[in-house]
């Protein structure tokens, strides 16, 4: 068996080859969740969203990447920055923005908004409010599935502020000691709420914070969906084969605010363009596809414009939908 000193170069080494169909996917994809987030962002400033609202800008390629690396039959469970999460999963866009409506077409009737949507048919184990609740509740996904030998593999989101929540490293404790099949996905944005990783965590290597369990990790350009896709290619095979957890940390930026309501004033406005200029998940696809010379500027165009209508059909379906019915504040109550 492998250990985690014997991975730890692979992924450095080499990021995925992409063919151009894959290229044109993640492509797609990242701009179909940028898209969405920006609608998302208009309409909350119109007042069309109500509660809270994290926009998932700049992250896309972590989570398309790891789509791309996963079964239709995994599970996908996240934090509350979720909408590019539902999205990547293949939930249809009407239903989430009907969601985050408050709409009765939503995927939780309207009655979950922005944070707690879920779709079982799409494998889709929610959005989470709670600060470091993924990690439980994906290795409890990965526990069934140790139960039910059915071979899938639990693929579990949260970010660099909640990898310092003790749930966390309880979670990690138990995942290892029973090997359970789950990858554990830290989406290091910087900042947590709004605090820089460098003033709020002694070990600001989130890849090592397996390390007192066990458990295997990689640190990833989550920038780059080739480099993601190949770490959750090497994580998800360890978790497949029965080895247990394993621990992948994708360094990524959010262009936004924690949340519609922070005005992100602690990091400088030019540390936020520079990122946007160097390293655009979205835009390093696009110079790729453009240099290699079988793709057209106008087929990215015709790419973009269709992303847009979709995004501009869900935001109509979505304000025209009707609310709930009163009685809905009674249905699916457990206690």
């Amino acid at each position: 068996m492998a250990g985690p000193t014997d991975l730890q170069s692979d992924i450095i080494l080499k990021a995925a080859d992409f063919t151009r169909e894959q290229e044109l996917a993640a492509y797609r994809d990242m701009l179909l969740i940028r898209r969405f987030e920006e609608k998302a962002g208009q309409m909350y400033g119109m007042g069309l969203i109500g509660g809270f609202c994290h926009l998932y800008i700049g992250q896309e390629a972590v989570v398309v990447g790891v789509r791309m690396a996963a079964r239709p039959t995994d599970q996908f469970v996240t934090s509350y920055r979720d909408h590019g999460h539902m999205l990547a999963c293949g939930m249809e866009p009407k239903g989430v923005m009907a969601e985050l409506c408050g709409r009765r077409s939503g995927y939780s009737k309207g009655k979950g908004g922005s944070m707690h949507m879920f779709s079982r048919e799409k494998n889709f184990f929610g959005g989470h409010g709670i600060v470091g609740a993924p990690a439980p509740i994906g290795a409890g996904i990965a526990f069934a599935n140790c139960y039910r030998e059915n071979d899938s593999v639990s693929l579990t989101f949260f970010g660099d502020g909640a990898a310092n929540q003790g749930q966390v490293y309880e979670t990690f404790n138990m995942a290892e000691l029973w090997r359970l099949p789950v990858v554990f996905i830290v989406e290091n944005n910087r900042y947590a709420m709004g605090t820089s990783v460098t003033r709020s965590s002694a070990q600001v290597d989130f890849s090592k914070r397996g390390v007192a369990f066990n458990i295997p990790g990689l640190q990833v350009d989550g920038m780059d969906v080739r480099a993601v896709k190949a770490a959750a290619d090497i994580a998800i095979d360890w978790c497949r084969k029965g080895n247990g957890p394993y621990l992948l940390e994708m360094q990524t930026y959010r262009y936004r605010g924690h949340s519609m309501s922070d005005p992100a004033k602690y990091r400088s406005k030019e540390e936020v363009q520079r990122m946007r200029e160097e390293h655009d998940p979205i835009e390093q696809v696009r110079v790729r596809l453009l240099a290699d010379g079988k793709t057209s500027e106008q087929e990215l165009k015709s790419i973009d414009a269709e992303v847009r209508k979709m995004i501009a059909e869900a935001a109509d379906y979505a304000t025209n939908d009707r609310e709930p019915e009163p009685s809905e504040l009674w249905t699916d109550v457990l206690a």
